[in-house]
């Protein structure tokens, strides 16, 4: 089952899962002596990310960032980049910032993946950040996802509900304008990581919360997955919230 916790609104929202997120890693750092993290990106992550960097008694130079998802042919420059998102709102706020892998997709994607998931292979992932799209997608993992490859990273199609709400989002001009494709994490590497902190708000994310936290387990419905986790804890707004039957 998914922890959830209901916020009073999204300050409040990213501000808890922060903090759960910074605990994981202060403990994983006092455990091992480092940490690897895995940071989500989109607009589901402001709050939290504006909370984390900030966050007391952590050592960011002992910490590796992995991140989920790029679109392919996307350039860094570009508004909707992911790297730079995360360079801009998770790693310039750092004075002692950690190791960052980007998910590149300028180039080659298959020799993207192929050295990602060199990169991840074997790694103990202390925390993932995290949120769920529109339709109920888990990082890029569009439905119907697949729910048994082992490969760390794959290249993905994305479809048209996923692609219409970076559009929405503002991210994009046109919808020809967002890519088609991207990489991704895996769903399997996903459920790997010790702890999932997820953040959904809005009411646009109503559906797919419902179909995540109460629906059955589907690759229809990627995020129901997390249902089978062993620790995911949910950090959700009130109309995020407002079609779940659990209050």
């Amino acid at each position: 089952m998914i922890e959830m916790h209901i916020a009073a609104d999204k300050e409040a929202l990213g501000r808890q899962a922060a903090t759960l997120g910074a605990q994981a890693i202060r403990e994983e750092i006092a455990r091992s002596g480092e940490a690897t993290i895995i940071v989500a990106t989109g607009a589901s992550q402001f709050e939290m990310l504006n909370r984390l960097v900030v966050a007391e008694g952590i050592d960011w130079s002992k910490v590796t960032a992995f991140h989920l998802d790029e679109y392919v042919g996307l350039t860094e420059a570009h508004p909707a980049s992911f790297r730079r998102y995360l360079r801009e709102r998770f790693l310039a706020p750092l004075k002692n910032a950690p190791r960052f892998i980007p998910v590149d997709g300028e180039g080659d994607p298959q020799a993207a993946v192929k050295e990602l998931s060199r990169l991840i292979a074997g790694r103990r992932i202390a925390v993932c950040f995290a949120g769920i799209g529109e339709n109920c997608h888990l990082a890029f993992n569009d439905p119907p996802a697949d729910f048994e490859t082992e490969q760390p990273y794959l290249v993905v199609t994305l479809d048209e509900a996923c692609r219409r709400q970076q559009l929405g989002e503002g991210w994009f001009p046109s919808l020809e304008a967002v890519p088609q494709q991207a990489i991704s994490m895996s769903i399997r590497q996903i459920l790997k990581s010790e702890l999932i902190v997820l953040s959904v708000s809005d009411e646009r994310k109503a559906a797919a919360a419902k179909a995540a936290l109460e629906g059955p387990v589907s690759n229809l419905a990627p995020a129901s997955i997390l249902q089978t986790h062993k620790r995911t804890v949910l950090f959700i707004d009130p109309p995020a919230a407002s079609l779940l039957n659990r209050k």
